[in-house]
């Protein structure tokens, strides 16, 4: 009976085209796919929409996925373990226009799915659910109500993004806006990555509220290794906080300490000397390396993975490799200068002590800055040559 039904309703989307997929990532839900499977199809026909319902059978141990296809579901074998790895394979597979992301421990009422739908029909491109207000006894740790927010409110912080629960499971996405989306994250951090994506590309996000219920079956989630995981990728997508920024603030303050040391100033009539100056040094070259690694992964963002950043773009049309190459130059050139002169005086004094240690410091920053800035001009000029080969100035 089941099979005969299914057939139908194959037959149907086939004649008619989908207009919603309703996918589920499954690892060992046993308990719960039939359920899900079944209250996704009842919703779909209730409310009139041709879908099919996908679950992702995520290499499980038990019988997850002979359940949801007897329910009737089309069921996608993903070997490789974890929510991205599901969902990526589950979108693949995916006809509708529109794709319902729900997870398979009936944690969310599929009642709620028209409600995502509408919202599509209305012009949104991403809607997000929202758990924060209505969560039941017993559905989410003290320790995710806390992580949670934080969470959230860092990614809105960094990326702009108006979204009040970044990684609420329920969502509904078009399918024509994934290549925009261009996801690739295997784990959890899928769900703030589609967000930051969306926020990036310029889609049309939205948020509704719904209730988490108590999960059905074994939790799969790790609190601090899955958020260690969302925390790790906002800070791989904004390299401007994690290296520009602290970069810059680092080799500021190396440079005002060693001006300080040079220009013998005190402080609580206390004179900065030579441990100082190595570690205003110190600051310069660090806050050098940080300042270049985060202009290399913004060149990555904007060249690579088609992020926008106009200022970094109009800084790229207006500073080219020859521009950071010669002041890596010069500064090599001074660093060299000043050694030559120290080495000479030392040479006249008789080979003895080197009394030249300040400016022995100065040399040798000069002289690996001006490496350092040297080397990541060709390190940027090779990640920018897609851009060149599109035919930009």
């Amino acid at each position: 009976m089941a099979i005969s039904v299914l057939s139908e309703r194959r037959a149907a989307l086939d004649r008619d085209g989908v207009r919603v997929s309703v996918v589920i990532p499954c690892l060992n839900e046993a308990e719960s796919i039939g359920k899900c499977v079944t209250a996704a199809h009842r919703v779909l026909d209730e409310h009139g929409f041709s879908g099919e319902v996908v679950v992702v059978d995520n290499a499980s141990e038990d019988d997850s996925a002979i359940l949801a296809r007897l329910a009737g579901a089309r069921v996608v074998e993903e070997p490789r373990r974890g929510y991205g790895s599901a969902y990526l394979a589950g979108f693949t597979a995916a006809r509708g226009d529109y794709i319902v992301m729900i997870d398979a421990d009936l944690t969310y009422d599929f009642e709620e799915i028209p409600r995502f739908i509408r919202e599509l029909d209305d012009g949104a491109e991403l809607v997000m659910g929202n758990r924060m207000q209505a969560v039941q006894p017993g559905a989410m740790s003290i320790l995710s109500r806390i992580g949670n927010p934080l969470l959230s409110g860092f990614l809105n912080l960094l990326f702009r993004t108006p979204v009040r629960d970044a990684h609420c499971g329920l969502r509904a996405v078009r399918r024509d806006v994934l290549p925009t989306l261009a996801l690739q994250a295997t784990g959890m951090e899928l769900a703030s990555e589609m967000v930051i994506r969306a926020a990036r590309g310029g889609l049309e996000i939205r948020e509704l509220p719904i209730a988490l219920h108590p999960r059905e079956g074994e939790s799969k989630l790790s609190p601090f290794r899955d958020g260690w995981r969302h925390l790790r990728l906002m800070l791989v997508y904004h390299p401007n906080f994690l290296f520009l920024f602290p970069g810059a603030l680092i080799g500021a303050i190396g440079t005002v300490v060693m001006a300080l040391v040079f220009a013998r100033a005190s402080l609580f009539g206390h004179l900065f000397y030579i441990h100082t100056l190595i570690g205003g040094s110190l600051l310069v070259v660090v806050g050098t390396q940080l300042v270049g690694f985060g202009l290399c992964g913004r060149s990555y963002a904007v060249y690579q993975l088609g992020d926008r950043d106009p200022w970094f773009e109009g800084i790229g049309r207006r500073v080219r490799l020859e521009h950071g190459l010669l002041l890596g130059l010069a500064l090599m050139a001074a660093g060299f200068a000043l050694g030559v002169v120290i080495v000479a005086h030392w040479i006249a004094r008789g080979l003895g002590s080197l009394a030249e240690e300040r400016v022995t410091i100065l040399a040798a920053t000069l002289l690996i800055v001006g490496v350092q800035i040297f080397f990541t001009s060709f390190l940027l000029s090779l990640i920018g040559l897609r851009r060149r080969g599109r035919g930009d100035a």
